[in-house]
Formats: C-alpha cells, structure tokens, sequence
C-alpha cells in the first residue's frame, strides 16, 4: 500500500465498505447455487437482508487473494499485485472497464471448428443441470413454457432490470434495449468457478461497474430507470408470501439499487464521476415521475425511511428542494414553470421531508429585506409565479391603447385561469407543509409572518416598489391565506368563538405596534399591549389574523396602488398631449432628436403602465377569489359587532344600540385596518363586482355600518367612518337585476336597519358643523363628515353628502322610514332641530357657491369673446374659466341633491322647519335663491351648455317653489318670509309665475296654490310693515346685537355678559358650540333669562300699542265730528 494518506472520499469509501462487510450473513449450505462443488467467496444470506440497510453487499474479488488456475488459451499478464492501492479498495476496481493490458480474454474452441460450439443446457447451475431426469427432460419437451428454476428466474429478472448482461455480445433484452455487459463480474466468476449468472450474490457489484461506465447517461439516471423496473416488479408480485425465495430477491435487489442510487446522487466519485455543480437530483425532480429518469412515489418513500440511518440522503434531498426554488426564481408565468410546481407538490407529500425542508436555513432566514423575499427564501419563487410579472403583462396585453375590449376581457380570463390553477397548486404544498406536522406548521406560519411584517411600507402614502414585494406575490399570499381560513369559515359562524383576541397579547407573529389603532393613542396602546396574556394560540386564531394584516398589505394595498396607477396614467397621457402639442416648435432644431427621445420614452412607460393596468384588473376582478375574500370579511365583521358589545352574543342575538358608552379597551386598542380593510373590500367588490354577492351575504355588513354610524365615537378616524357611509351607497347602486342594487331592498326590511339607520345617517350628517364652517376655515370646530382625516377633505364632504343623500332617497319610499323621522322629531327634538339646521347651511352655501361660479363662467365667457385679449391675458382667463368649470360641476351636483333632500323634508316634517330658531333663516334662504333665480340680475346666471355642469335652472327653481308649497299652510313661515327685509320681492313670485306656467313646470293646481301663497306674503309684509311703524323708533337695547331685530326673549350669555334673544343663540349654537362674543365654550343650557329687560320689552310694547290705539281713537273722533257738521 502506498506511504501517502488516503484522501477524504477514500476515507468515506472505505468506511462504507467496511460497514458492508462486516454486515452478518449466514454461511452457504451444501446446495450452494455456485454450482461446481466449490463454495462461492461471497457469503450469501440465510435469510432476507434489512430493507433499512443503506449500503449494498460487496463481494472481494477471489483474484486478489488466490493464485490464478491454469487456464485454456489464456492471454494477459498475471494476476495483479495485492499490495496495489486499488486491491485495498474494491470499489475502485469494481466497475472499472477491462483494458488490452489486464484483460482476461477466454477462449474456449474445439480443434476442427472456428467458434466454440455452446452447450445446450449453458447458463444452467449444475444442480438443476444434474437433478434433471429423463422422463422429467422428456415431460419438459412436452410442455413447450416449462416453469423455470429461481436461477434462471433470478438471472433473467435481475438482468432486465438493471439491464447488465454477463454476454460479452452486446445482448438486448426483449424491448431491444442494449444491455450493459459487466465484464468484471463474469470474469470474478470465472476466476471464482462459478456459473455465469446474475444474482443478488454478484447484484452489487454488477450495479457499480455499469453504473461506473455509462456512455451518454449518468449514472443516477440509469439507477433511477432500475429503481422503476424494480419497483414494478415488486408490486407485481404477491407480497403477502414473505417466504418466497423471488420475492426475497427482489427485495434485496430494490435495497441495492436504492442504496447505489443515495451514493449516485451523494458520492459521484464513487462512479468516476466529478461533483456537479449543482445538486444530482434536482433535475429528476423536475421529471415526470413516471418516465425512468423521474423520483417516484416508491423512490422518496424509500428514501425518508432511511432519514435516521442515513443524514447524507436527507441532505441531498433538502439541498435539491433548494435548488428547484432558486431556479424557479429566475422564472415568470411566461416561462416553463410547471415542473417546477409539480416538483415541490411531489415532495410536500412526504412529512418527513417536509420537516427536513422547512428546518432549511432558507425557509425562513433572517435579515431577508422585503424586495428580496420572493427571490431569497425557499417559498418566495413559488409565490412570486403571477400575471403581475413585468414581462408577463407586456405579453397579455400588447399595444395596450389600441387593443380591442373584447380581446381584453378574453385576455383577462385567460390570465385568471392560469393564476387560479397556480393558486390551488400553492394551497396544495401549503397545506401538506401545514400537516406534516406541529414543527413545520409554525415554520410556514413564520415566514407568512415574516411576509407581511416586512411589507409595511407597502401602506405608505409614497411607496417605493424597489423596497417591497410586488403585487404578484403579495396577491398569492393573500389568496393562500384566504383559502386556509375557509374550513372555519361556514355560514353559521359556529366557529368564530375561536378567534382569540387575546392572541393579540401572546408575543403575536405580527407585528402592529406601530399600527394606528381604532379609537387609542401610542401610549395608550403600548400600555394596553404590555399586559401579556398567558396561554397558547390555537392555529385558527393564528391564521385570522394573519389573513387581516395579509388584506392591508397586499391585496387591498394592490386596490389602492390600483387607484393611484389610474390617476397616474391619466396625468401621463395628458402631459403626453401637450409634449407633442408643441412638436411644430422643436421640429428643425439640434434638440429635436432629444425631443423624440423623451416622446418615446414617455409611450413607452404609457405602454408598460397601461398594459399593469389591465393585468391587475383581471387579477382583481376574479369572481373566485374576491368572493372568498368577501367570506372572509363577513367572519371579519361579525367578529369585531362580537368584540364591540360582548354581551349579545351576535349573530345569535340581536345587537343594542346604541352601544355602551364605555367602549371596551380591547376594541379601542385594535389596529384600525381590521376595520378599515372591511371597508374597503365590501366597496371595491360593490363597485366592480356586485354579482357575486347575494343579500343573504349582506346583512353582517348592514348591521356593521349601521352599529359605528350610530356609536361613531367608538372609531377615531372620520375617514373610515365616511367609508361606513360609502358602503351604503355603492350597495344601493342598480345592477343588471337590481333596480336598488344589492342593499336596497335589505335595508327597507332588515328590521335592524328600519330601525337604527336614518337615525345613524343622521347623526353622521350632523357632525359638529356645517360646509360654510370647513370653506371659512374655522379649525376650532369638531365634525364627522368635514373632518374625514385627508388632505382633500373640503372636496371628501361633497361625496359623503352626495351618498347619504343617495342612501335616503333609496329608503324614502318606505313608509316605516317616515314614521321613525316624524317620531324623532317629536322625542329627540334638539338632534332634530341640529339636523335641520346643518341642511339649511349645506343649501344655503351650496346654492350661492354654485351661483356665484355660473356669474364667474358667464363673465368669463363673454370676456373671452373679444378678440382685443393679448395671448397671456386670454390664457390666464381660460385657466381661470376652467377652474371656475370645475368647481360650479362640483357644487351644482351636491346643489341638486340638497335642494332635493330638502324638499323631502319639508314636505314630511313642516312643522319641525318652521320652528323659531329655524323658520327665518329658511325664508331668508329660500327669497335670496329666489331672487337670484328670476331677479334682476338672472341674466349673468346664463352660460353656455350648462346642461355640462349639471345646471338645469328650471327644474332648480321648480324644486324651490315646491319648498315654499310644502311649508305654504305654516303661519310662521309666512310671517318670517313678509319679515325677510333683504331679499323678499313680491315681483320674484309673479315671474316665477310665469316662468312656472309658460315651461309648464307646475300642474295648474300647484299654480292657483302659488299664486294665493304669493298674496298671502304680500298681506303679512302689509301687515308687517304696519306694526314695525306702529312701534315707532326701537331703543338699541331692544335690538338683538347679531341679527339687529326687535327681541322677543332676551337671554344673558354666561361668560361674555351680552344678552342677546334666545331664537339668535340657539340657532348659532347648532353651528357653533362656543360664544359668539369672546369664544368661549357654551351650551344652551348655560344661559340665564335676562327678565328685567323682558319686563322693559313688553312695557315697551304695550306703550306702543296704547299709544298706536290712542291715536287710531283721535282719528275716529276727529271723523265723527266732521260728520255730525256735514
């Protein structure tokens, strides 16, 4: 043996051999198939070998240990030294392919023939050959298929299996497949005397020396194709009998070839072979797994049974999982992807594998930044397989501008087939990672965990997409999530006592300290989440709430970054426009070729944007998907109506309102996307994809909108309140099979709703203050409506208003609606009086807002004519005109359904606008629009097409005069309109006649009506008029300071000491809650009658009147003299 140290592979080697050879075998009988007499140098077992057993049987080669016999013809050299290095290592030796220098070439031939002439009965061991009788010789030529022996059975299988032959004749089996001639076993045997034939005896050596000299393949492609053959050969046999001496060899033979298969893929060197440079069984994972080169069933069954003997497959496998994830990671939905999917479905079903798998440093490794999750961990290339790849967008939606819809929409569907088959494929692997067991479970659990913690700044207002994950994988988790969560999810949310809010308390995989949370501060909420809570979590909480954080921060996060995208194209596409607007400039010049650049470059990210657009959309608008994403929010909304009044056990009971006034500090420490994501699935889904809810999937969210509309102290955020309100409105949009859409009729028969609603949209309106508070500024005022938490929200309170509006006119047909207004108007009186007032400024300012922009426009428009306007000046006034366009489109739509609500209204509840604090300032409304509407100065309200901005000035004044109608029979209201000393023109009401009748706008009876009204106010301004003169000069002290009129109540403020009438402070008080005077906080029931000077108003009075009946006395007297002279 050489001096020099044996290497690392050699040390791995030789203890692998000597872990075979010292395995116990029992010694051959007498009736030894080495035929010849001799007994074989290999021992054979007694009994059938250890499946668990990892390495094959080796048997030494007799030619390193005897002297060679006398041989005929023989040609080579002798024997070779024992003390050669590879005498000590057979494993070098066996398999080695036999050159012109050591071969031993036999050739056996008589004197007078060329070829030797074969035996009849070659091939056959002696003791068959000897036992054979001559009747039993003549039975067998009877029969031509005579039952072979277990040799020649033997022989003949394990040669087609692992396709060797001992024929130096290049033999084929039956398929015509060459066979591998192992020439270094027959020549063993030979040495050996024993018969030439393929035995478990000489299997393992056979299997070395042809795995070791393939041509084309590898050799763990060859063993893979005999693992197969082996395989079926053994389920074709009947297992049942242990004793059978061909199932012991087949056993045996499957142990081999799985055992040289582990060294194939582990010792390459064992072969001859170099170490790859990337993992032997990766590319046989890809394979099917039925064709010969593919890892079967039967294979990794095998394989994780020898995990605890043997750490080197285990590895190999997990190493090979790994490097089909790191090659999925360069791939798209354009690419061949499959296999890849398939691959990792194949291994998920073997749980030990599983758990090997997750334990790989890979699965969830830390520092991974959020870019870079679908590329670096183990799971991430699966995820991040989606429509939403850069170049898969390009390829569905080619010249995105020009393409036809309706290959859109086919486009669309093409893509969401794809994806929901690759989703279900990634549920597959997820959920037998999940019951493989507790260890793997959690694992998967982390790296979801993981996923989202990392994607927070996916909800930031600017996102940057090179520091989170894409929308693709973001998606795909969500939609995983989505589908883990419907086995808990049944429609009878028998479930939901399992969701543990206390998971929230128990070091929770996510993370929301830095959350905003529903109605608490930092502090607060720390505070709250320091008290730990012992026990454990169970999965179905586990994954909830995984799901929710999932929700924000990807799918709802792509709806949002959806919105923006849309916005972002279209300022694009304009910007685009007014570049190539000015082409004719740059056309001739040396910056022209830059200007082409940029137009270029400009199309091409309209292009690139367009054609995400589209894709998104059809990832979005996946009836599937969102429908089991609406599932999941309805669970959702139950589960915090559950947490908001824990003792009515909804939906088993009936909710209470309005809710306790101590709101539960559990649910005021929640994050605020549990809620606010609720909200905004149900609106994108009402808003795209209303056919995929049914009412019966309604009523939840009803309740839910209802519940924090009518307790909205419980939630912080106006913003998500308005969301709330949003809900509503969209639901009541008509569809193709719904003229109320999919809420209308739920909310005029869910009693739930009949009761709480109008009261709910009610107390949402009101606020704390009015549009003319948010348009002057005044920061001291708290509102819902106004205050929505964004930065638009002056232009937020239009659309909010806008949908109540909608919301009520949807529910006004329903006479129950109508007796519960009347009914709180009568018992919550100052909610009422509040509720009315707000609507009488919303009117009044968006009336004049929206006049005051049509008298802009028609200046406008009229200056714009002239031709003597330099260039500038005319830009800046048609910048100007189309700011003016803007703004009358805006107020005029809210103008519309103000004025609508407010004819509503006063048509139900007279009596409630005609009450002191609020009758005055409706007449002097109404007379200011009226005059405004048919006055003098109508004429500047002409524009051209105003029919643009929703300006239809008939039906506007029809719908005032009907106001005036509807409150015609109320006392007070005549009086406060002849009162009216500004506006009030009896000539408005006799052209609004005529306007009336000459367009027919009114039915002659609703004429005669307006005609008597308009006498009717010329009779109390007469008589008006009458008493102010009778009462002659009013002192100043009489005089209410704000609105300069005669008091009737005189009442002293608390802190500023002014007295004023009460009707003045209480209608202020509804808009301001402060003094008017110094600003000081102040309530209605703080002021203090000031009865010395009420005493002084009626002295005043009632001198006045004794005074007025003194001279009216003089007069009649004077008159009867005159007449008793005539």
């Amino acid at each position: 043996m050489s001096d020099s140290q044996p290497s690392d592979a050699d040390k791995i080697r030789n203890k692998r051999l000597a872990k075979l050879q010292n395995q116990t075998q029992a010694p051959a009988g007498p009736d030894s198939r080495s035929g010849g007499g001799e007994t074989d140098s290999s021992p054979t077992s007694a009994s059938p070998p250890k499946p668990a057993e990892t390495s094959p049987t080796k048997i030494p080669s007799s030619r390193a240990q005897e002297e060679p016999k006398p041989k005929i013809n023989i040609s080579g050299p002798s024997a070779p030294d024992p003390a050669a290095p590879e005498s000590q290592n057979p494993f070098l030796n066996l398999g080695k392919t036999a050159t012109n220098g050591d071969a031993r070439d036999i050739r056996i031939s008589s004197a007078g023939s060329k070829h030797a002439t074969p035996r009849k009965d070659e091939g056959v061991s002696p003791r068959d050959r000897h036992s054979r009788s001559p009747s039993s010789r003549a039975s067998s030529a009877a029969n031509p298929r005579p039952v072979p022996s277990v040799d020649t059975w033997e022989d003949k299988t394990l040669s087609g299996i692992f396709m060797i032959t001992l024929k130096p004749d290049g033999s084929r089996d039956s398929n015509g497949n060459r066979l591998h001639y192992v020439q270094g076993v027959r020549e063993d045997l030979e040495e050996q005397g024993g018969n030439l034939r393929i035995s478990t005896d000489v299997l393992d050596q056979a299997i070395l020396e042809a795995a070791s000299n393939l041509d084309r393949s590898s050799p763990l492609d060859y063993l893979l194709g005999c693992w197969k053959r082996v395989s079926r050969q053994l389920r074709g046999m009947k297992s049942g009998n242990q004793d059978d001496p061909k199932y012991k060899i087949m056993k045996e033979a499957k142990r081999l070839c799985m055992s040289y298969c582990i060294f194939a893929a582990t010792m390459p060197d064992m072969f001859g072979q170099e170490y790859p440079s990337s993992n032997p069984l990766t590319p046989h994972l890809l394979v099917d797994p039925e064709s010969d080169r593919g890892i079967c069933h039967d294979f990794l069954s095998e394989a994780v049974r020898r995990f605890d003997e043997d750490e080197s497959i285990k590895d190999a496998l997990v190493n090979a999982v790994e490097e089909l994830s790191r090659q999925l990671a360069g791939k798209t939905m354009n690419d061949d992807y499959k296999p890849y999917v398939l691959a990792l479905q194949n291994v998920a079903r073997y749980p030990p594998l599983v758990n090997a798998i997750t334990q790989s440093p890979s699965f969830v490794p830390p520092g991974v930044p959020a870019q870079d999750l679908e590329k670096s961990t183990l799971l991430g290339p699966l995820f991040q397989i989606s429509p939403l790849q850069g170049e898969v967008t390009v390829n569905y939606f080619s010249n995105p501008k020009t393409i036809d819809k309706r290959l859109v929409v086919s486009s669309q569907g093409a893509l969401r087939m794809t994806l929901r088959t690759h989703q279900t494929d990634i549920l597959d692997i997820v959920n037998h990672i999940i019951r493989a067991s507790k260890e793997s479970r959690d694992r998967i659990l982390d790296w979801f965990a993981m996923v989202v913690n990392k994607n927070h700044k996916r909800r930031a207002l600017q996102v940057d997409n090179e520091t989170v994950s894409s929308d693709g994988f973001m998606v795909n988790v969500t939609v995983c999530l989505d589908q883990l969560c419907e086995p808990f999810m049944d429609a009878s949310f028998s479930k939901i006592d399992r969701i543990d809010v206390d998971y929230l308390r128990r070091n929770p995989r996510i993370d929301i300290s830095e959350e905003t949370k529903i109605n608490a501060d930092q502090s607060t909420s720390d505070d709250f989440y320091s008290r730990a809570v012992e026990g454990t979590s169970n999965f179905i909480s586990e994954v909830y709430f995984l799901t929710l954080a999932a929700h924000h921060y990807g799918s709802e996060a792509t709806i949002t970054k959806l919105d923006q995208l849309d916005k972002d194209l279209k300022h694009v596409e304009k910007q685009l426009e007014r570049i190539e607007a000015d082409r004719e400039k740059w056309v001739g010049t040396p910056q022209f070729p830059r200007f082409e650049e940029a137009v270029k470059r400009m199309k091409l990210q309209l292009e690139k944007g367009l054609s995400y657009k589209l894709a998104v959309q059809g990832v979005l608008y996946d009836d599937l998907s969102q429908a089991r994403s609406m599932q999941f929010m309805r669970y959702a909304a139950v589960w915090l109506l559950r947490l908001a009044s824990p003792h009515d056990s909804y939906p088993k009971q009936n909710l209470r309102l309005p809710l306790l006034e101590e709101q539960p500090a559990v649910v005021r420490c929640l994050p605020e996307y549990f809620l606010e994501d609720v909200v905004s699935n149900f609106k994108f889904i009402f808003r795209h994809l209303p056919h995929v809810v049914t009412s019966t999937q309604s009523d939840e969210l009803v309740v839910l909108c209802i519940t924090f509309l009518r307790s909205s102290e419980y939630i912080k955020n106006p913003y998500l309140k308005s969301g709330l309100v949003s809900i509503l409105y969209h639901g009541i949009w008509p569809t193709y099979t719904r003229q109320k859409g999919i809420l209308g009729d739920l909310l005029n028969s869910l009693p739930f709703a009949t009761e709480h609603l109008l009261h709910a949209l009610m107390k949402f309106y009101i606020g704390k203050f009015s549009l003319v508070a948010v348009a002057s500024g005044h920061s001291n005022i708290r509102a819902e409506v106004e205050n929505t938490g964004a930065h638009t929200q002056f232009y937020d309170k239009f659309n909010i208003r806008y949908e109540i509006f909608q919301v009520i006119k949807c529910i006004w047909s329903n006479p129950i609606y109508r007796e519960r207004l009347s009914t709180e108007a009568k018992v919550n009186l100052d909610f009422f009086v509040r509720f009315v007032n707000l609507l009488l400024n919303d009117v009044t300012f968006v009336l004049d807002e929206s006049l005051n922009a049509f008298i802009k426009i028609h200046n406008l428009q009229k200056e714009l004519k002239s031709t003597s306007l330099e260039q500038a000046e005319r830009t800046e006034k048609e910048e100007l005109l189309a700011t003016s366009e803007h703004q009358a489109k805006n107020y005029m739509q809210l103008t519309n359904e103000t004025v609508a609500m407010l004819k509503l209204f006063t048509e139900a509840l007279a009596e409630s606008f005609t009450m002191p604090e609020i009758v005055q300032r409706l007449a002097d409304m109404l007379d200011y629009n009226l005059d405004a509407m048919v006055g003098p100065k109508s004429s500047d309200l002409k524009v051209n097409e105003p029919e643009q901005y929703g300006f239809q000035p008939k039906i506007l004044l029809s719908e005032i005069v009907d106001v005036y109608l509807n409150l015609r029979e109320r006392s007070s209201f005549v009086d406060a309109v002849a009162r009216d000393g500004r506006s009030y023109k009896p000539a408005n009401f006799e052209k609004a006649t005529l306007i009336l009748s000459r367009h027919a706008l009114k039915a002659p009876e609703e004429l005669a009506a307006w005609k008597a009204l308009g006498e009717r106010f010329k009779k109390a301004k007469e008589l008006d008029d009458q008493a102010e003169e009778d009462l002659g000069e009013i002192p100043d002290e009489f005089l209410d300071p704000l609105m300069f009129t005669f008091m009737e109540d005189p009442v002293v403020l608390p802190t500023s000491k002014v007295t004023m009438d009460r009707s003045t402070i209480r209608s202020h008080l509804l808009s301001d809650p402060n003094d008017p005077f110094n600003r000081a906080p102040l309530k209605i029931e703080d002021i203090v009658p000031d009865t010395d000077l009420k005493a002084k108003i009626e002295a005043f009075k009632a001198e006045s009147k004794a005074r007025k009946l003194a001279g009216a006395g003089a007069v009649d007297a004077a008159q009867a003299m005159d007449t008793t002279e005539g």
